[in-house]
Parts: structure tokens; C-alpha cells; sequence
């Protein structure tokens, strides 16, 4: 599938600011390409710190929910956090439950099983809770979504905070208005309500616990350095759970890994030692694809308390010991992405699939917790929109991954009487329902879906057009100031034309790496590797006299040698 290549457009006035930040025109043209237009959006690029922060006063409900537990905490009464079994809600429990302890709240927690429990608060765990004499809960990373059991909690007398960061569901109304469809807990926290004030929406659901955390401790008069001290798991969480690493996130990110690199947490420090990252500089791409796999596998596969208990961890051994259980899970969690994905797309090729838009994809011995992954890697392979369903105790269920364009959440509410339970953001979404409707509500979901053909077209958009001649070293460094990258804040990719192959070979234990030497008209030869459907690649570069390609340079190490290298992102 060969994508389009759209150039990022072109802003004025780059030299100058160049030699007000002191840094060159093309390092300029980058940071306005993700940041914006303005010298205050670069100087907060550059140069935003944690001071930089917007005041978490702003949040709607933050001063009610912060008296509301500082009470319950003088009153002793017992409070139970119920977070979720993902990367984002393990921390952001971690999160609450170091925090509501140390205020001196008699605090527990209970995380979901995603089989058993499924999703979220429900009314199994609320009425456990009442029956343990629980006063309290605390939702993380849920419970926007949840007001028939939220309702539930209120009239067994319970209090109810609502922490979240997730869409807030609405009900559409004839005349095409949008009414909100809010729990009625006692306070919520989500920025995302539309009357919230607080100016950045993209917080996952720990940084909101974090935000609660920084005026809890202020109240109490706790050093700031130990709300900091919580900052890294917020920022773990960040990457983790995929949101833009623009505004605050970008710099909360920024702090927390340089934290995750030396940090004090048991927990965190052996798994970073039994995936060989102690000592080396952390990049979001070492959460994103090593660390947060291995938390996530936890929830996945087994019980995401086995994650939460290694955050929690005091003893070192202990540590280890779970560090390598986590790992373990997670090598097992790859083997059975692979067999499950391998099975979603011989049933597209062989079936009617092939020519639906929105991709359902029945996979009924799945394991629930991989429906995810797998609806991820088939919405790379072929550019639409995917659900992955498998049966599960009660009914099916599934996860959908997205592309720009296509908002997953609404293109779901309008079929909502399908779902037994469904929520998510624009790009990913869960769901439950009864097998008899999976068939419907495929055909429903592509009934209603306006995607063009232009749509299902990749779309890569690059930075600006460079010759590989003045890739160097100079060049590398100033990129290092646009870390951490991911969402949002995607690597700087460049375009270079007229190169020819002086050669060309797979390599790597699982032939899954295209080694390139790449030469300009002017005789400037580079290194060069790619990824993905390399033998596909391979045979596109070796039918051609001359190839154009879009990259981002870097640093190649091996024993003990230091090189460029460019990373080829895709071929023309």
C-alpha cells in the first residue's frame, strides 16, 4: 500500500526567530510544524518546565473534590480507589492510593479483572465495596461513561468521586444537539466536560489523578518534591495510553523520563534492569513498545494487580521477581498478537471483508485482552477502521482502532443500540454486546460510514525536502531538542529525490530489517535501513534506476562505533 506524501506547509519568518532562540531556520521550521506559529509556542517547546504548568485550581470540581477527601480522611472512613487494568490505570491508581495514604485517608484499591469484570466500575464491585464498608470510591481512568452504576453506588448511600479523562457520552437530541450524559456523582474530574475550564483537555486519566494529587499535597502542606516525585507515573502513563505529546503533556513527558531514568521506585527500576534500559538515556519509544507492553500484559493475561503490586513494591527481590513475571507475560502476550493477527487477515482475504470500509472482524478463541493490539496492527495493514470481537463470558466483545478522520466514539453512538456497553475516544473504543448482533452491527457501522476512497489513502506528511548531503552531526543535536517524540510530536521526517540503490538486503533474526546504501547525483553515499514489508520494499527498490524516500536521521551505535544512519519510512 503506497502512501501520499504531503509536504507541511511553509511559514514565514523562520530566520529571524532562528537567531532569536539561537537555533538554525530548519530546527525553527520544525518546532512551528508541531508547536505553532508564535515565539511564546516555541519558547513553551523549548524551554516549558513544570512550572510552566496550568494551575489544577482551573479543573471544574477540583475544590469540591479536594474538601470532599480531605474529610473522609479526617473521619477515617474508608475509601476504595477502583482504577482499570490498563497502563494508564494502573499508574493513575498507583497515583491515588500513594497519595490519599500519605494525607492519612484509610484508602484500599481494587483494579478490575478484564475478564471478569470487564471495563470500569460496575455494580458487582460497587456492592463488594459496600459490603466490605466502604464509604468511598475513588474512580481512575473511568466512570464518565458509567451512570446506571454510578447511580447504583448513590442509592446504597455511597459517596462518589469520578477521576477521568474519556469522552463524555452524550444523548443526540432531534434537532441535532448533543445533551450530555454525566454520572451523578458527587464531584466529577474530567477536563473534557464542556464547561470545565481548565485549557488542556488531553490529560490522561493519571495526570488527572496527578492534578488532584498537587492541590491534595498543597492543602497539606506536603514538599513539592514529593508531588513531583508522583510526576514520572503521570508521564508513563502519557505515552502508554497514546496521547498527543503537545502543550503540558509534551512537557510532563520531558520531566518524567528524565525521573524514570534515575528513579526510586523499586518497581519501575527493575523492569527498566530486566529489559536491559538501566542506565540508558529513556525515550518514549522505550515506554511506548518495552516498558508499557510489560504493564499492559499484566491486565491482558493475567491480573493487572500483578502491575499495581509491582509499583507498590518495597522489597527488592520481590521487585525482580514480579519484573520478571511482567516480561514474561508480555513475551507470551507477543506470540499470541502475532497468531491472532495472522488469522484476522486470512479471514479479510478470504471473506467479503475485503471490501467493507469499517473492518469487523470475529475472532471467537482471541483472547479477549489482545482484541486491541490485534484491531491496531490489522487497521496498519490495510488503512481502515477495525473491530476486533471475541467472545467473552457474557456476549462479545471487542476493541476498535481508528484512522484520522473517522471518529471511532460518535460513529459508535449512532449504532449504540447494538452495544450492551461501549465508550472511547475518536481513535479507540471498547465494546460489548450479544453474538447474535455481531453480524447487524457490521452491516449497521458500514451503512452509516461516509469514508471516501480518498480517505483509505495513507497520508504521510513530511517536514520539508532534504538532501541527504546536509544530514550531520549539528543537525542530529538540534533534533534532540524536539524529544520526547510520539503522538503528536512525531519524529521530523524529511524527503530526499534522485538517490540510487548501490545495495540492497534483508537482514535480522526474523528477516525483518531492509539494509540500504543509498548514493545522491553528486556521489554523497549514506547508510540506510527500513522496517515493515521489507521483502515487498526490496523488490519495489531493486526494479528502479532511481528512488525517492522520506526519513529521519539518526545515530547508528554498534560495537562501539558511532554513524549516521537514515530510517526510511516509506518509497516512491
Amino acid at each position: 500500500m503506497k502512501e501520499q506524501w504531503i509536504e507541511a506547509p511553509r511559514i514565514e519568518g523562520n530566520q529571524d526567530l532562528a537567531g532569536k532562540f539561537h537555533i538554525s531556520p530548519m530546527a525553527v521550521r520544525l518546532i512551528r510544524n508541531r508547536a505553532g506559529g508564535s515565539e511564546k509556542e516555541i519558547q513553551e517547546y523549548l524551554y516549558g518546565t513544570m512550572d510552566s504548568l496550568e494551575d489544577p485550581r482551573k479543573m471544574k470540581g477540583m475544590k469540591e473534590a479536594v474538601t470532599l477527601l480531605q474529610e473522609k480522611a479526617a473521619a477515617g472512613v474508608p475509601i476504595r480507589i477502583i482504577g482499570d487494568y490498563d497502563i494508564d490505570g494502573v499508574n493513575a491508581t498507583h497515583i491515588l492510593l500513594t497519595a490519599l495514604k500519605r494525607i492519612g485517608a484509610k484508602a484500599d484499591t481494587v483494579i478490575p479483572d478484564r475478564m471478569k469484570d470487564g471495563y470500569g466500575i460496575n455494580e458487582n464491585l460497587i456492592q463488594d465495596a459496600k459490603e466490605a464498608g466502604i464509604d468511598t470510591i475513588v474512580t481512575c481512568d473511568n466512570g464518565i461513561a458509567a451512570a446506571e452504576e454510578i447511580a447504583f453506588a448513590k442509592r446504597l448511600g455511597m459517596t462518589v468521586v469520578v477521576t477521568d479523562h474519556h469522552e463524555v457520552p452524550y444523548q443526540e437530541e432531534e434537532d441535532g444537539s448533543r445533551t450530555p450524559v454525566l454520572p451523578e456523582a458527587d464531584v466529577i474530574l474530567n477536563p473534557k466536560q464542556a464547561d470545565c475550564p481548565y485549557p488542556f483537555k488531553k490529560l490522561c486519566g493519571a495526570a488527572v489523578a496527578w492534578k488532584l494529587v498537587q492541590v491534595l499535597y498543597e492543602e497539606a502542606g506536603i514538599p513539592r518534591k514529593e508531588t513531583l516525585k508522583l510526576a514520572e507515573f503521570a508521564a508513563v502513563a502519557t505515552v502508554g495510553d497514546i496521547m498527543d505529546l503537545t502543550g503540558e503533556n509534551r512537557i510532563l513527558v520531558k520531566y518524567g523520563l528524565k525521573c524514570l531514568e534515575h528513579t526510586t521506585n523499586l518497581g519501575y527500576r527493575a523492569l527498566l534492569a530486566v529489559n536491559g534500559l538501566e542506565g540508558k538515556k529513556l525515550t518514549a519509544y522505550h515506554v511506548g513498545f518495552i516498558i508499557g507492553p510489560c504493564i499492559n500484559a499484566s491486565g491482558r493475561l493475567d491480573t493487572a494487580r500483578r502491575a499495581l503490586n509491582l509499583l507498590q513494591e518495597t522489597e527488592p527481590s520481590k521487585a525482580e521477581e514480579l519484573a520478571g513475571d511482567l516480561k514474561a507475560l508480555n513475551d507470551s502476550r507477543k506470540g499470541l498478537t502475532v497468531k491472532g493477527t495472522q488469522e484476522a487477515v486470512q479471514m479479510i482475504e478470504e471473506t467479503d471483508l475485503k471490501h467493507d470500509k469499517v473492518l469487523v472482524v470475529y475472532l471467537p478463541e482471541c483472547h479477549e485482552s489482545l482484541a486491541g493490539i490485534i484491531a491496531g496492527r490489522i487497521r496498519e495493514k490495510y488503512f481502515r477502521p477495525c473491530f476486533v470481537l471475541t467472545d467473552a463470558e457474557e456476549g462479545v466483545k471487542g476493541s476498535g482502532r481508528s484512522i484520522p478522520g473517522y471518529h471511532m466514539f460518535e460513529e459508535m453512538t449512532k449504532v449504540k443500540e447494538f452495544f450492551t456497553r461501549y465508550g472511547g475516544h475518536p481513535m479507540a473504543a471498547g465494546l460489548s454486546m450479544e453474538k447474535e448482533m455481531v453480524e447487524e452491527f457490521r452491516r449497521a457501522i458500514n451503512k452509516n460510514c461516509e469514508l471516501t476512497e480518498e480517505d483509505l489513502i495513507p497520508k504521510l506528511s513530511y517536514d520539508a525536502v532534504l538532501p541527504i548531503q546536509y544530514v550531520g552531526e549539528q543537525m542530529l543535536n538540534e533534533l534532540e531538542l524536539l524529544e520526547p517524540f510520539g503522538k503528536g510530536n512525531e519524529k521530523p521526517l524529511f524527503a530526499a529525490a534522485k538517490l540510487s540503490v548501490r545495495s540492497a538486503r534483508i537482514l535480522g533474526k526474523n528477516e525483518n530489517v531492509l539494509k540500504l546504501t543509498l548514493e545522491n547525483p553528486d556521489g554523497v553515499r549514506m547508510e540506510a535501513i527500513s522496517f515493515g514489508d521489507v521483502r515487498s520494499d526490496l523488490e519495489y527498490v531493486e526494479e528502479r534506476k532511481q528512488i525517492s524516500i522520506l526519513y529521519y536521521p539518526e545515530w547508528n551505535e554498534y560495537q562501539g562505533r558511532r554513524s549516521l544512519q537514515l530510517v526510511v519510512q516509506s518509497f516512491l
